[in-house]
C-alpha cells in the first residue's frame, strides 16, 4: 500500500526520467511506479540495464518502456519526447537526471572534459526541460524536477567542472520555475550528497577515501538512491502544488557548513 491512507500519489501520470537505468534515477523511477505513475526510461548505452529496469516497473504492476537517447543532442532529445509522446500520449512530470562526473584535478581540465560535463550536466537538461515543457504549456500543467547536487554550493578538490555544472542547474531550475510558473507548470530541484551509485563505488571501495568522506557528513551516512526518491515523489505529486523554483537539499547535512 503505497501513497497516504493507501491512495497513490502518481496514479495514472505519466513521467519520464532521464539516466533513468541506473543509480538515482532508477531509485527515482520504481518510486513513482509504486506511486502509479507509468515510467519512461531514458538511457544513453546500457541497454541491459534499462530493460532490466522497465521489467522492474512492469512486475510492481506498471507501464513502463525505455527510449534511447543522448540529451545533449536536441535532435536526439525531440525525437524521444516525440516518442515518448506517441506511446503515451502526454508527459506530467520530467526528472531531469542523467549525468556524469570525472574526478581531475582543475589544472588538468582538458577543453574536451569541460565541454563533456556541461554539454550533458547542464545543456542536456535545457534541452529535455525546454522540449518537455513546450509539451507542458499547451496543458496549462506539469513538474519538472531537476537533480542537481550539494556540490552546487560546496567547493570540492578535482571537481571544478561537475560543480559548475550543478551550480548551473540551480539557477537553471529557478530562471525555468520563474518563467513557466504563468502555465501552472512547477519547477524544483533535489541536491543529493553523497550516494553511493555506479558513478563512485568504485572511489568509495577504497577505505582511506570512504572514511575521508563520512567525515565531511555530520550524519555519518552515505546514502543510497532510494534515499532521494522520497523527495522525488513529493515534488511530483499535489502534496508540493505550493513548491516551484527551490532546491531540497537530500544531503545528510553536507551543506549545514
Amino acid at each position: 500500500m503505497f501513497g497516504e491512507f493507501g491512495k497513490m500519489k502518481l496514479l495514472g501520470k505519466i513521467a519520464l526520467v532521464t539516466g533513468g537505468s541506473r543509480g538515482i534515477g532508477r531509485g527515482i523511477a520504481l518510486a513513482f511506479a509504486k506511486e502509479g505513475a507509468s515510467v519512461a526510461i531514458n538511457y544513453v548505452s546500457d541497454d541491459a540495464a534499462a530493460t532490466k529496469t522497465t521489467k522492474e516497473i512492469r512486475s510492481l504492476g506498471g507501464k513502463s518502456q525505455c527510449f534511447r537517447a543522448d540529451t545533449s543532442s536536441v535532435e536526439q532529445v525531440q525525437e524521444m519526447i516525440s516518442r515518448v509522446l506517441e506511446e503515451y500520449g502526454l508527459i506530467d512530470i520530467l526528472v531531469n537526471n542523467a549525468g556524469v562526473i570525472r574526478r581531475t584535478p582543475f589544472l588538468e581540465i582538458s577543453e574536451e572534459e569541460w565541454d563533456l560535463i556541461m554539454r550533458i550536466n547542464l545543456k542536456g537538461y535545457f534541452l529535455c526541460g525546454q522540449a518537455v515543457a513546450r509539451h507542458m504549456v499547451e496543458r496549462r500543467q506539469g513538474r519538472i524536477i531537476n537533480i542537481a547536487s550539494a556540490n552546487q554550493i560546496i567547493a570540492s578538490p578535482n571537481v571544478t567542472h561537475y560543480s559548475v555544472s550543478k551550480a548551473g542547474v540551480a539557477m537553471l531550475t529557478k530562471q525555468m520555475a520563474v518563467e513557466l510558473a504563468p502555465y501552472k507548470i512547477n519547477v524544483n530541484g533535489i541536491a543529493p550528497g553523497l550516494i553511493e551509485t555506479d558513478l563512485n563505488r568504485k572511489d568509495l571501495a577504497n577505505p582511506e577515501y570512504r572514511q575521508t568522506r563520512l567525515s565531511r557528513i555530520p550524519l555519518g551516512i552515505i546514502g543510497k538512491p532510494e534515499d532521494i526518491a522520497g523527495a522525488a515523489v513529493f515534488l511530483a505529486s499535489d502534496d508540493s502544488r505550493l513548491v516551484t523554483g527551490t532546491t531540497i537539499f537530500v544531503d545528510a547535512g553536507v551543506s549545514i557548513g
